[in-house]
């Protein structure tokens, strides 16, 4: 239940940072060609906080974390003051509009490569392909393994986490034999003492 709420959890916060990138991207080209946003919405239904800023935006969480909108002046929704119809989105030529509603897409994408980059440069956990404990009736157990072993590459390629062991093996699906390189836990980073397992 507890890894249920925490995946929920995640979920709805990544929906949420995309949600909001993308509205963001309206947003911000709609201000600067001259729009009026009345409101800025993350998410659907009953609001549980909002705030009117100085510009006389209304910024808005909503409930349900499924979307989100921008609102914008437009002469063909609401009925729009004479002193405020410059500001109104169908007022604006044909490229000021294209370029608002393309400019959610095109957060969204350097939204990715931005996130991207920093997973490049920070890495994402994974787990290290360590043999501790073997079957008796295992390729594994014949080489009498004493003591946690790393994999180190399968058929003679290099691999780092248990998802490229994984990868590497089904690869291999029918061969009759597999080549898989084994090092000590401790020496395994020098390259030191390896045994093949088939």
């Amino acid at each position: 239940m507890i890894d249920f709420l925490w995946n929920l959890g995640s979920f709805v916060i990544a929906l949420g940072i995309l949600i909001a990138a993308h509205e963001y991207g309206h947003f911000w080209v709609a201000r600067r060609c001259g729009v009026k946003v009345e409101r800025f919405s993350i998410g659907f239904g009953k609001a549980i906080w909002r705030r009117v800023g100085k510009d006389g935006t209304e910024y808005v969480l909503a409930m349900i974390p499924l979307g989100g909108y921008v609102k914008m002046l437009d002469e063909r929704v609401d009925e729009v003051p004479e002193e405020l119809k410059d500001q109104a989105f169908n007022r604006k030529s044909v490229w000021q509009r294209i370029a608002i509603v393309a400019a959610g897409p095109i957060a969204n994408f350097i939204f990715a490569i931005v996130a991207l980059y920093f997973m490049y440069l920070i890495g994402v956990p994974a787990l290290k392909p360590v043999i501790d404990a073997t079957r008796m009736d295992s390729p594994a157990a014949q080489i009498q393994i004493h003591e946690p072993m790393l994999i180190t590459s399968v058929e003679g390629n290099r691999v780092r986490n248990w998802e490229e062991v994984t990868y590497a093996l089904v690869s291999e699906i029918g061969e009759s034999k597999i080549d898989i390189t084994l090092a000590p836990l401790k020496t395994s980073a020098d390259g030191a003492l390896g045994k093949n397992i088939h």
